[in-house]
């Protein structure tokens, strides 16, 4: 489900927070990442609240001093954060809260297979949130796309106004 994760994390971070230094390269990253680990064994980890809030340290520790450093970096954090939340992971609460939950690393492990139609409906969602920032932060141009591609911004897209 990669589509669900990328397409809805968008709208939502540039809906929530307003920074221009905010890299969403990897926001997509954070949001995508998890769902890939699925298939490497022991990567369940990623599937805890105290992965992304491990990661957000790490980005503040690294970046200490230099606020752009922080601000561009926490967008990997963010996007695990969406992960979580676009994949229901609380609904799993001993992975979850792992370690908190007092159970075994091994035990934690909990990966619930949804059913192929809400795979499918979730995946077309996703499609159609990718659609609307397409055309939201006007990524038809070429020299939009190459902003994000190099610096991972994005910036809404002037409206035309309507006639009255």
């Amino acid at each position: 489900m990669l589509l669900w994760f990328a397409g809805l994390t968008v709208p939502a971070v540039a809906a929530t927070f307003a920074s221009r230094a905010l890299d969403y390269r990897l926001v997509i990253a954070g949001a995508v990442l998890p769902s890939l680990a699925l298939a490497v064994d022991g990567l369940w980890v990623m599937g805890t609240l105290l992965f992304p809030i491990a990661v957000l340290a790490g980005a503040m520790i690294v970046g200490w001093g230099r606020r752009l450093v922080q601000r561009r970096l926490l967008g990997f954090p963010i996007g695990l954060f969406c992960h979580l939340i676009l994949d229901g992971a609380w609904l799993r609460p001993a992975s979850f809260w792992w370690p908190l939950a007092g159970v075994a690393a091994g035990e934690a492990v909990s990966v619930s297979l949804r059913p192929l139609w809400a795979v499918l409906a979730m995946e077309f969602a996703g499609a159609v949130a990718i659609w609307w920032s397409w055309r939201r932060f006007g990524l038809a141009d070429p020299a939009r796309r190459r902003v994000l591609a190099r610096r991972g911004r994005l910036e809404p897209a002037s409206r035309p106004r309507r006639a009255r």
